[in-house]
């Protein structure tokens, strides 16, 4: 499952590169609509106010995979000077319980999160699909400018809170089995290789 390492850089680069055309698309959308052109009535006809609502979503969406990424690869912030300081086996059973604790929390958020997603529209979609009785079900709530059901747009939190989570777990378990946590290095770059001579000699 190698796709798995990459998992979040995946669709991060996605969300944001949707999130960049939209923009893109609105605002030379905006403009051109003000010019004075044989294409100024079609333009007109064009509703685009959605894009807003529709990158903000996706930002949203960028953040909780975002933060699963912080865990697999430790660019989370985080105090750990007095751990440190600390005898080696001490200092393992210290950072394994945080690990562990931030495995359980966001896996508590995970849970709480596709309960709330359920209840919000989804058990009345999926219900609704596969022909079954929904006059007992509420059918939610929509997003103002899409129209979507919002339990699609929060879906970020059980999906995002369960990547974390298994982040977490990874983490824990590496660290079990080598003593190390990841280390996010600012001056590396991916793909540059420091044993290529013509990397080092530039």
């Amino acid at each position: 499952m190698k796709w798995l390492d990459h998992l979040e850089e995946w669709l991060i680069a996605a969300l944001m590169g949707l999130a960049t055309i939209l923009t893109f698309i609105a605002v030379v959308h905006r403009y051109a609509v003000g010019f004075n052109s044989p294409l100024q009535d079609w333009l007109l006809q064009i509703d685009l106010s959605w894009t807003q609502e529709a990158t903000i979503y996706l930002f949203v969406w960028m953040a909780k995979f975002g933060a699963a990424y912080g865990v697999r690869t430790g660019i989370h912030v985080g105090v750990d000077v007095l751990i440190n300081q600390l005898a080696p086996q001490n200092r393992k059973k210290v950072v394994l319980f945080g690990l562990l604790a931030g495995a359980l929390f966001t896996g508590v958020i995970a849970t709480m999160g596709a309960r709330f997603v359920w209840e919000n529209g989804a058990h009345y979609a999926i219900f609704n699909k596969l022909g079954m009785d929904v006059s007992d079900l509420i059918e939610g709530p929509t997003t103002p400018d899409l129209e979507w059901p919002t339990w699609v747009v929060y879906l970020a939190i059980p999906l995002g809170s369960s990547l974390m989570c298994f982040r977490f777990l990874q983490v824990a378990w590496n660290f079990l089995r080598t003593g190390e946590l990841p280390h996010h290095d600012h001056g590396h770059v991916e793909g540059l290789d420091d044993s290529d001579p013509a990397n080092a000699s530039a």
